[in-house]
């Protein structure tokens, strides 16, 4: 439908002396100094606003002209929503996708809900979330890459974060979600993490560390440190387990919430026995093995043993940067591997994805890279001297002569 106008009528365009202007229906008619008459829009499609140049008279460019245009675009904006899901008039930001995003999850038991959570409503969001889900790129995440490193956020730290926008992208697009096509999934720019240097405690700084963590005055803190050392879990995943999740008579563990998912978890002889004699020792016996210490506190559970941890390993002459919580998984998961345990055995253990990522500590500390090097072990003899290193008697000059390289000769 044409629009009719009262103000920026043809009239009242050629009557606009210079520096003067008339705006309706979201087109502008602006007199320039020279007199010649140019053409703007700004209007409003699909909640985001296009400010846009048409063009001026003494290139040919009219108001009906201006007119096309901002028909256009809502034609195209019409017709961009034929395939919106019924009710919805506007397509989903990305704060809007983000939030809905964490709300399907958190009903259908997600992972790794708390990281998401802060990755999408502490960085995603304020640098995406008024733009529309099916039109951020690759460029603009390029982008968004440049910014975070501007900020000082590392590379590991930045991946994280496209890997949860790459996961709310996947469902959005997915079959059951339906939010945005296929082929709108962006291209997710990753960079190359630096491989961390993976710390283990041998057999002598273990028992240093559990014996300070029985000295220490926690009275949780041995649990967490046996637990750690003989179970190969990961911090959060110790503090949330319950003495009714646990199967005394397998020596087994069910965790429900893990990175790769919930997993029946094996435990030492040892860690049981200790389980079973706390549990005779609590007035619950079927609730939380680590109970929060604070009634105000958000969680059941306590969150963390950070601090605890920090005490146990100074007291036991170690170095709290260096030896965190996670130390005592790579030490299990470790110990595994020089044990020459198979890495699908091994995998169900640590509870890894993967078996690549069981490969790593392989690498590293697999027995078979012991026996070797013990293939190389060599020695020099003491029988070699420096007079041995002379020509062969009866030997022609100049063979079998080793001839040792001079400081001079070296700079020359």
């Amino acid at each position: 439908m044409a629009l009719k106008f009262a103000r920026l009528t043809r009239p009242a365009i050629r009557a606009l002396e210079p520096g003067e202007k008339l705006a309706e229906h979201g087109i502008t008619a602006e007199c320039q100094r020279t007199g010649d008459i140019r053409y703007s829009i700004n209007i409003m499609v699909d909640g985001q606003r296009i400010h846009r140049v048409v063009g001026r008279e003494s290139d040919g460019v009219t108001r009906t002209q201006a007119e096309e245009l901002v028909e256009r675009l809502r034609t195209q904006a019409r017709e961009s929503r034929l395939d919106l899901p019924q009710g919805r008039k506007l397509h989903r930001t990305f704060a809007e996708a983000a939030e809905d995003y964490l709300t399907r999850l958190e009903s259908t038991d997600g992972k790794d809900m708390e990281n998401k959570a802060r990755h999408l409503r502490a960085y995603l969001i304020p640098a995406l979330g008024s733009e529309r889900l099916d039109k951020i790129t690759g460029f603009r995440l390029r982008q968004y890459r440049k910014e975070r490193e501007g900020s000082g956020a590392k590379p590991a730290t930045i991946n994280r974060e496209l890997a949860t926008l790459s996961h709310l992208m996947r469902r959005a697009a997915s079959k059951d979600w339906a939010w945005i096509k296929p082929e709108a999934l962006p291209e997710i720019p990753k960079a190359k993490e630096a491989r961390k240097q993976i710390r283990v405690l041998s057999s002598e700084q273990s028992a240093r560390l559990l014996q300070a963590a029985v000295a220490d005055q926690d009275p949780q803190s041995w649990l967490f440190v046996l637990f750690g050392l003989n179970a190969a879990m990961r911090h959060s995943e110790i503090l949330r387990r319950r003495f009714d999740e646990i199967d005394f008579e397998h020596c087994r563990i069910w965790i429900d919430r893990a990175k790769a998912g919930e997993r029946e978890q094996p435990i030492t002889g040892a860690l049981r026995d200790a389980l079973k004699e706390r549990r005779e020792m609590v007035a619950d016996r079927e609730g939380w093995i680590f109970p929060a210490t604070r009634k105000d506190a958000k969680t059941p559970y306590r969150n963390e043993m950070r601090d605890q941890f920090a005490r146990c390993v100074t007291r036991a002459g170690l170095d709290p940067k260096q030896c965190t919580p996670h130390v005592m998984r790579h030490t299990a998961i470790t110990r595994l591997v020089k044990a020459r345990v198979d890495l699908l055995t091994i995998k169900r253990i640590s509870g890894h994805k993967t078996t690549a990522m069981v490969e790593h500590y392989t690498h590293i500390h697999g027995a078979h890279i012991d026996d070797a090097m013990s293939a190389l072990d060599t020695s020099f003899p003491n029988a070699v001297t420096p007079e041995l290193h002379t020509r062969a008697a009866g030997a022609p000059e100049g063979v079998g002569t080793v001839v040792p390289i001079s400081s001079a000769s070296t700079a020359a």
